[in-house]
């Protein structure tokens, strides 16, 4: 069988997984080649590879791109797609294979995280388009753009993961609890005001989350309200004592901590931030920049491969 969407382009990580993803691909590729699909691969060999691949593949006629890795690549990969705030290709079609030690984006989607049982996903012609993030932060003395397709975070978040990429692999889906316990007590939390949509809100704070999707931090249910084609985004502010964290970090892996006193919810087209002292800012587990920030839908942008 052929693909609708033509040639697959699988835009493979060889680091994710800490050097398992390898052995999936061979998988991969025998089953792609057993259903008759057309496919090529473009190895990553650094950061920003992934990116520069994409827009590389839309520009040459390609549309059907598969980010083959983790949350990370999935990140790069479709903001390779974009130039200039606009699509390289409209009707382009985003597939995932979770060759990597994590991909909480999958996850909101029923795609499985197994590269090797996904790649069924990969076949036929169902599409889901859903909605994307942009978010603009300070990135030293220049102000950058860049699109998120799961969550971003300003605050704890940002240092957690921060903390989390410097931990050695043997840690592997953990990273994210791990960095988490090690960064909590040396955060303090600042004020923070937001513009949401118009309405001005300010509480002491130590963590914003800005979720178009409902997962992250392996396999935390975080936001599990969101729905990633609403055009909408789910904020959630953490306004509580650090201590917080005791009790409701292991609800949210079940995706029962909220409502919370101390957990404000918004659910915004745009929203700025800024903080008394700098917040560090992720998205989809990748490190940007800082506050001031500011969040948007893109409503529709994405055509996801399920």
């Amino acid at each position: 069988m052929t693909s609708p969407f033509g040639r697959l382009v699988i835009i493979a990580n060889p680091s994710s997984g800490w050097g398992r993803s390898e052995a999936k691909l061979r998988k991969v590729e025998s089953m792609l080649r057993d259903w008759g699909l057309d496919y090529r691969i473009v190895t990553t060999t650094g950061p920003g590879h992934a990116a520069e691949a994409a827009a590389e593949a839309l520009r040459g006629g390609d549309r059907f791109l598969v980010a083959a890795g983790g949350d990370g690549t999935v990140h790069e990969v479709v903001n390779g797609m974009f130039a200039g705030g606009q699509p390289i290709t409209p009707d382009a079609v985003l597939g995932v294979l979770a060759t990597g030690s994590g991909c909480d984006f999958v996850r909101s989607f029923g795609i499985p995280g197994d590269a090797v049982r996904a790649a069924r996903h990969l076949t036929g012609d169902a599409v889901r388009t859903i909605d994307l993030g942009k978010v603009t932060f300070a990135d030293g003395g220049a102000t950058t753009e860049r699109y998120f397709a799961n969550i971003a975070e300003a605050g704890l978040g940002g240092s957690v993961v921060a903390r989390a990429s410097r931990l050695p692999g043997a840690f592997a889906s953990t990273r994210y609890f791990v960095g988490f316990w090690l960064t909590l007590p040396r955060f303090r939390p600042a004020a923070v005001r937001l513009d949401a949509d118009g309405q001005a809100f300010e509480w002491l704070a130590h963590n914003v989350v800005v979720a178009n999707c409902r997962f992250y931090g392996g396999g935390m249910l975080i936001s599990p309200k969101s729905e990633p084609d609403d055009g909408r985004l789910d904020v959630l502010v953490m306004t509580g004592p650090k201590s917080d964290a005791y009790t409701t970090l292991p609800k949210v892996y079940r995706g029962t901590h909220l409502p919370h006193r101390d957990i404000a919810e918004l659910r915004v087209s745009r929203l700025t931030v800024e903080t008394d002292v700098p917040y560090p800012i992720e998205a989809d587990g990748e490190m940007l920049g800082t506050t001031p920030a500011t969040f948007e839908v893109i409503p529709g942008a994405l055509r996801l491969k399920v």
